[in-house]
């Protein structure tokens, strides 16, 4: 199929700039680097990676068939679990641009290298791959469990309930400090309460903030 000028869909994605579902590559020189991309678009929901692309919307190309073979490794050398991706090549104002696809995984947390050589699992906010919290991983760890999540209404529940406001967002640091219970439990408990639909959470780059469901 033939695309005209901007109608072009790739055109018009690099349009809209990049986000949560969408990054731009000029080229791809670091295989552990790329591969954190790959670890946070599949353990969130999916999106996808332009190579030859910069970071500005404009297209420079890519210069040989390495960036795949980059990617590739990334992908099976440098991520664990492997993270499955789609690739397509497309010819755009007689440069090349590579369209790598990685949907959502279906058994979170896929693990990438950290600058340190540990394999650490991230997520995307908005236009960056941060580190996923202890909350987010302890939620990833009861889903693959798979055990039920009984509230028994303890002490220490009920302490971490009242420590959490309705309508507002508290931040994870600041619970923490207000609940003065041990930081493990905190997080197991709100894993728990998250998954039983009592409690929301929304992450950002400095932190991730709660609060009760009303």
């Amino acid at each position: 199929m033939k695309y005209a000028g901007k109608h072009h869909p790739v055109l018009r994605r690099i349009a809209q700039g990049e986000g949560l579902h969408l990054d731009f590559k000029f080229e791809i020189s670091d295989a552990p680097k790329i591969a954190r991309s790959l670890s946070a678009f599949a353990n969130t929901d999916g999106g996808t990676l332009l190579i030859g692309v910069k970071d500005n919307g404009k297209i420079s190309g890519i210069r040989s068939e390495e960036e795949f073979y980059m990617i590739q490794n990334a992908a099976m050398r440098y991520c664990k679990p492997e993270v499955y991706f789609l690739s397509k090549e497309w010819l755009i104002e007689g440069k090349k641009i590579l369209e790598i696809t990685i949907p959502k995984g279906p058994q979170p947390p896929y693990k990438a290298t950290d600058p340190h050589g540990r394999f650490r699992a991230y997520i995307r906010v908005n236009d960056e791959n941060i580190l996923a919290g202890g909350v987010q991983m302890k939620i990833w760890q009861q889903r693959k469990s798979r055990k039920a999540i009984r509230f028994s209404n303890s002490m220490e529940e009920k302490i971490l309930l009242r420590c959490l406001p309705a309508g507002e967002m508290i931040s994870l640091a600041r619970l923490k400090k207000k609940c003065g219970l041990s930081p493990y439990k905190i997080e197991k408990m709100l894993a728990d309460f998250i998954l039983l639909e009592l409690v929301n959470m929304e992450i950002t780059s400095e932190d991730s903030f709660f609060s009760l469901r009303s």
